[in-house]
């Protein structure tokens, strides 16, 4: 049966792909020359491509993988110009017309550039420039993305990583802003900072706690995709993405995170959900056998902590929404990932639709949206 017409598709994970004046509108003129900025870089044929420039360093990754509207035939990792993509991606007021088209009433939206979590200034030199690169970043997602259509577009934040203290004073300036999100490394230890085992973080989550936003864990964002072999084609790791968000869980579940933060909240943005049920079980069977001699603190079932404090977001996982009760009806939130190529664009509603066919209708509105405004406290488009 087609979703009820009361039912409004909201997405917990799509991207935007900053304008060339993201940071150029909103950092000081001394910071200009080495905050990120667009050049044109020559290519083998056609027009130049455009890249990033940060602190003298070209990056490659003006519109990852922004391919909506495309056959798939023509789908690729990188468009390397502007005009080589939908307008939707750059521009709010466009991404509404796309949204309209596709039948989405909300999208919570990563940053391209900075990586999903913000991870490049983790890399930069001047911490003091990293540090207002994610604050213009913040500001240009609350203020002028979602800005152009509050009732449409959830603003996600980054954190300087690097510094707590600071971390824990933008999660407080931006909440204060609106912002609804954070979007955080789904395995910190890889980028070099402490893991989740340890107190390090601890701050950053009694802030994220108060403030009622969830830690959105990008698939990616530890900087350590799915490896098999060097030689092994692309498909390999694109069909392994949900690999790290089970580690992710694992990782989490076996902490003290949850024993010490009773309201964090954790969504697996592009995780999927048909790996839950068999995650769950295996990680309460190696907590009922091993825990006592392995060191494992953790005095409640592992699944029944999942249940508390996380979320699962999917794209099209027909074996997860057969296994719903399983995973927990509650917990299931829709993605479109827009504008990258696992995206249904135009046609995300009707994709729902079909893959909710069997499913009644409370279940089916909890998923595609009733789930998604609990997650991030989003009632904007209903106060309107």
């Amino acid at each position: 049966m087609p979703l009820l017409d009361d039912m409004k598709l909201i997405s917990t994970d799509d991207h935007v792909i900053e304008h060339p004046r993201v940071w150029a509108d909103r950092l000081a003129a001394a910071d200009l020359a080495e905050a990120p900025r667009i050049v044109e870089v020559p290519r083998d044929s056609g027009a130049p491509a455009q890249a990033w420039l940060y602190e003298g360093e070209l990056h490659h990754t003006t519109a990852l993988n922004a391919v909506a509207g495309k056959p798939r035939e023509e789908f690729g990792v990188e468009p390397t110009r502007y005009d080589e993509i939908r307008p939707g991606a750059y521009d709010p007021r466009a991404r509404v017309t796309d949204m309209d088209l596709d039948g989405v009433q909300a999208q919570l939206c990563f940053p391209t550039f900075p990586r999903f979590s913000g991870t490049v200034f983790l890399r930069g030199h001047d911490k003091g420039l990293a540090g207002r690169c994610i604050a213009a970043w913040n500001d240009f997602s609350i203020e002028e993305w979602c800005g152009a259509a509050p009732d449409r577009l959830i603003p996600l934040v980054l954190l300087p990583l690097w510094d707590v203290d600071a971390s824990v004073s933008e999660i407080d300036r931006c909440a204060a802003k609106g912002a609804k999100a954070i979007s955080f490394p789904e395995n910190p230890a890889p980028l070099g900072l402490p893991s989740f085992h340890t107190s390090h973080w601890d701050p950053v989550f009694a802030a994220a706690q108060d403030a009622g936003m969830p830690l959105c864990m990008h698939f990616g964002s530890s900087g350590r995709p799915p490896h098999t072999a060097d030689d092994a084609p692309k498909a390999v790791a694109i069909s392994l993405y949900g690999v790290n968000s089970m580690a992710t869980t694992s990782d989490l579940l076996f902490s003290k995170v949850f024993q010490k933060f009773d309201r964090l909240k954790i969504a697996l943005s592009e995780g999927g959900i048909g790996w839950i049920p068999y995650m769950l079980e295996r990680i309460d069977y190696t907590w009922e056998r091993h825990r006592f001699y392995t060191g494992i603190d953790v005095d409640q079932r592992p699944s029944e902590l999942f249940r508390r404090h996380f979320w699962g977001c999917y794209i099209d996982d027909q074996f997860g929404l057969k296994n719903r009760y399983d995973v927990g009806v509650d917990r299931i939130t829709w993605e479109c990932d827009y504008p990258h190529s696992d995206s249904q664009f135009p046609h995300s509603r009707k994709h729902a639709a079909e893959a909710l066919h069997d499913v009644p209708d409370d279940e089916a509105h909890r998923i595609v949206e009733l789930n998604a405004r609990e997650l991030l406290n989003f009632t904007a488009d209903l106060d309107a």
